[in-house]
């Protein structure tokens, strides 16, 4: 029986079967285009999750609360709106009770965010040294932020209390009366500034501490040996390289303090801080928003005091932006 030998090339060896066979001319130029395309398409497909998020949670959201701005809707009548164009906005800016929530937001925001931002920076600075058992202070200082807002209102609304409060208690050893913390404009105010500091700082903490972690160790031993201090070393060079992380922090406290809803509704316990006290004395920007939307069920002005508020947020996060970008012109 004949055997067949298989062909050889000039060098004795078989040719390999499993070698691919060259591709046409038609099937390279239709790869080539499908390579093109994937390498244009493929970033969005990678980020589309994410707009589709946003564009179902986030941005149709926003604007149907404008489009429900502009009419008059009742919880009880949902399907039943009423065209009344700017009617909602003018009725809020007319409104002194508006204004009053606008200022005790602008207050508690700022007697909040000075004290916890710079604590928060004293703070990260010793904990950027080298410490013993610093995995377990760092987890301390975060707790409070991972405490619910309901648990720490709820605790802080009796130590507030006017009749056996622990504060009072303790203020009663140094000669000071009994102080009703709810009742008072500034004091209702300040025990919502400690509720916020207390549970704030240490998050912030943790977001300096990063930012410090970052900083070049050259610049300190440069500032080290031309003779600076530990506080010069501070000011020189950990706050100029902390300014953006700073005015992040800035902008995002800023934020909290315009969403501030549990801590002055759960102030007396939850028994009168639906309306912010009993002379609105400690009612924020959400709470007169919740006032207008589910005690009196006027949807259509909740959903202006949504958007005015989104108004006032974007004003001072331009404004926070014009002071940082002179403070880099100074800077340089």
């Amino acid at each position: 029986m004949a055997t067949t030998t298989p062909t050889r090339d000039a060098h004795g060896r078989r040719p390999d079967r499993r070698a691919p066979k060259p591709m046409t001319p038609g099937r390279q130029a239709w790869r080539s285009r499908l390579w093109r395309f994937d390498d244009k398409a493929s970033p969005y497909a990678y980020i589309a999750p994410f707009f589709l998020v946003f564009g179902a949670f986030g941005l149709y959201p926003l604007v149907y609360t404008g489009w429900i701005a502009l009419h008059k809707v009742e919880m009880t009548g949902l399907d039943q709106m009423e065209w009344v164009g700017w009617e909602n906005f003018s009725t809020i800016l007319q409104d002194s009770e508006f204004w009053t929530a606008v200022t005790n937001t602008f207050v508690i925001g700022v007697i909040s965010t000075v004290p916890q931002l710079m604590v928060a920076l004293g703070l990260a600075h010793l904990l950027n040294y080298k410490l013993r058992a610093s995995t377990f202070w760092r987890t301390v200082i975060l707790t409070p932020y991972a405490t619910s807002v309901a648990s720490a209102a709820l605790v802080f609304a009796l130590v507030f209390r006017a009749d056996g409060g622990l504060l009072n208690w303790v203020l009663g050893f140094f000669g000071f009366g009994e102080t009703n913390w709810v009742n008072g404009h500034w004091t209702s105010n300040i025990a919502i500034a400690i509720i916020v500091i207390w549970r704030w700082t240490g998050y912030n903490t943790l977001i300096y501490l990063a930012a410090m972690q970052a900083v070049p160790s050259d610049l300190y031993e440069a500032a080290s040996l031309d003779g600076a201090s530990r506080w010069q070393q501070f000011r020189n060079v950990t706050i100029p390289a902390l300014r953006p992380t700073i005015l992040f922090t800035i902008v995002i406290s800023t934020i909290g303090s315009m969403q501030l809803f549990g801590e002055p509704l759960l102030l007396e316990g939850g028994t009168n801080g639906a309306q912010g006290g009993t002379e609105h004395q400690y009612e924020t920007l959400s709470i007169y928003l919740y006032n207008y939307g589910w005690n009196l069920g006027h949807l259509g002005t909740a959903a202006a005091v949504a958007w005015a508020m989104l108004v006032l947020l974007l004003l001072i996060a331009a404004i926070n932006w014009l002071i940082g970008r002179l403070a880099r012109k100074t800077a340089a």
